[in-house]
């Protein structure tokens, strides 16, 4: 096996092994992997920085732009209203019609751009319907994922096969191609559910105030500094760390002045009552040495947090999140943001103790008390994603009717073939810069840079597969066990190893090493590998098994309260229905 053929393998594995593990944020690991090519001279410099250049990286951002766009005139909370009006309707009516709102809002805008405006929206309703959130957060992120397949712009991986597809001499991918399968896919996701699916789907979160729904009230402890306090002048952060104690101050209460936050510049005083988070072990540390003294334990509820014109509210970190692998501390976090965390549900746990040191990661919901004044600009961070139903967005509602035309422009001028897509997302972009409905600092901000350079550096590797002849190895270890029974059973084989992949990987990392290897295939089998593509890209953005398949689920992992396997019970039969349906249709749609 010729070297160059070596290196490119041991990259792959690497890479699988890197993206899966989380050891190190993907987007590093893609452009390592880059830099590594150009550096073992199997591409040229052109060629490994070719991903940055590439129409589906500057289509992909330029989406991202065009749905923050639409989302900062209003259009999607006029979307939210009709939502909450459902609250009142027969809950499968309400259901039916809340996940086909999503499935069209999704085949026109950034997915997770939506599923993040409804998740607060879908909280309120569920109060309102008296049903557990959990029954809803999940089929919304599902009905995400049936409309994304429907458009080329649906999914970011949909525009990158398309740009794989061109750069290999072939056709590219028409921007209601997808449709016909793709409305079938959603037809039977409807049924699945709706049948047998919804009833999968367990009542995890309870209608609940959000201390109850963190278990707050035995980590919370008012506390009077006694006159043996030694620490007077000193602020609440310099004296959590003089005690060092496991405690976090939320709230100081002296007569005749407003409660204040933890990290503010107030002077402590013996006399000073501080609202403390911490285990009450941690407490007996500082009564013992006759620091302090406890206030009459009291029954706590969310009004005790909100005191002082301060809010409590519940924030996810959003999947590719640039705060994901960082702990509390090293984003030095009440600072940054204005908020001090309560309480972290990762994965299934919560967790209240040594708080500065857990690690975050995508879909870690987060309980907050935040001053009213810092809300705003907590909530258009794109790091994190409101659950709690706080409007604080001050939509350009008067802009509304041109960013919706704009996003017309960029469906019917890539439709008509007036423009490539590349074309007509930048050239929409650009408008909605130059119009107003968005300006350039929330367009930068609105894009997701990690995906960006995750793209940058897996097109080389799709690209080093090919010129290497490694993507021909491994074709022909696919078709030596499946190229026997004909072109429609390497179909889906192709389909099933990618909803596998998607599972423990990006979905865009995934359709980038698979698509160079179903060209040579079709190659080798001398059929139109436009089928063996397709079932590539459709399988790659419908992955329904795990909480990390598709960014939609991780959104809603914390705020569902789900387990992973709660996923995996419903998901797999999801995909055990699409794969069937992939391998007897994309033939029928698209002959070999």
């Amino acid at each position: 096996m010729p070297i160059d053929i070596i290196i490119v393998f041991t990259l792959v594995l690497a890479a699988l092994v890197l993206f899966a593990s989380e050891i190190i944020s993907f987007d590093v690991v893609a452009l390592m992997i880059m830099i590594f090519l150009m550096y073992a001279g199997i591409l040229t410099t052109d060629e490994a920085l070719s991903g940055f250049s590439n129409p589906a990286t500057i289509t992909i951002g330029a989406m991202f732009v065009v749905s923050e766009g639409i989302r900062r005139t209003g259009a999607l909370e006029i979307v939210g209203n009709y939502f909450s009006a459902l609250g009142s309707l027969n809950y499968w009516i309400a259901l039916a019609l809340m996940m086909l709102i999503i499935a069209v809002i999704s085949a026109f805008i950034n997915n997770t751009a939506a599923v993040v405006i409804f998740i607060p929206v879908i909280m309120s309703t569920a109060r309102e319907m008296g049903v557990s959130p959990s029954k809803l957060l999940m089929p919304l992120s599902f009905a995400s994922m049936f409309g994304g397949v429907c458009t080329l712009i649906g999914t970011s991986t949909n525009i990158l096969v398309d740009s794989i597809a061109k750069d290999n001499g072939l056709e590219g991918f028409g921007m209601f191609e997808f449709s016909p399968l793709g409305l079938i896919f959603l037809a039977a996701g409807f049924a699945f559910l709706f049948t047998v699916g919804l009833r999968l789907i367990p009542a995890r979160r309870k209608d609940e105030s959000l201390t109850d729904s963190f278990e707050m009230k035995k980590y919370l402890t008012d506390v009077i500094l006694k006159k043996a306090f030694d620490g007077d002048g000193k602020t609440p952060d310099e004296i959590i760390r003089h005690w060092d104690v496991d405690v976090d101050v939320v709230r100081v209460f002296r007569k005749g002045k407003a409660p204040g936050a933890q990290r503010c510049q107030t002077a402590l005083e013996k006399g000073d009552v501080l609202r403390i988070r911490g285990n009450p072990r941690e407490l007996d540390k500082l009564i013992r040495a006759d620091a302090i003294s406890l206030n009459p334990p009291q029954e706590w509820g969310e009004q005790h947090l909100t005191e002082g014109d301060y809010a409590l509210v519940e924030g996810v970190i959003a999947p590719d999140s640039e705060l994901a692998s960082k702990t509390i501390r090293e984003i030095n976090f009440s600072e940054r943001f204005g908020a001090i965390v309560l309480g972290i549900r990762s994965r299934g746990e919560l967790q209240h103790e040594k708080l500065e040191k857990i690690q975050l990661r995508g879909g870690d919901s987060l309980l907050l008390t935040v001053a009213c004044d810092q809300l705003p600009n907590l909530r258009n961070d794109p790091s994190f994603v409101f659950v709690s139903d706080v409007s604080t967005t001050d939509y350009k509602k008067n802009k509304m009717p041109l960013a919706l035309a704009i996003l017309v422009g960029v469906v019917g001028g890539a439709a008509l073939n007036l423009a490539p897509i590349v074309a007509t997302a930048a050239g929409g972009a650009i408008l909605l810069i130059v119009t107003g409905c968005v300006t350039s600092r929330q367009a930068y901000q609105a894009i997701n840079w990690k995906v960006l350079f995750l793209l940058a550096g897996v097109i080389p590797l799709g690209t080093a597969m090919s010129k290497t002849g490694a993507a021909q190895m491994l074709s022909d270890f696919v078709l030596a066990y499946l190229g026997v029974w004909g072109p429609q059973a390497v179909l889906s084989g192709f389909f099933l190893l990618t909803m596998l992949l998607t599972c423990m990987i990006s979905n865009q990392a995934t359709a980038a090493m698979l698509a160079p290897i179903a060209i040579q295939a079709a190659s080798q089998l001398g059929v139109d590998p436009r089928p063996f593509l397709l079932g590539i890209t459709f399988a790659a953005s419908l992955s329904f098994m795990t909480p990390m398949g598709y960014q939609t689920n991780t959104l809603i992992y914390g705020p569902g309260h789900y387990k992973f396997t709660d996923f995996t019970k419903v998901g797999i039969w999801l995909n055990l229905i699409f794969w069937a349906i992939a391998t007897v249709m994309i033939p029928v749609f698209w002959p070999f």
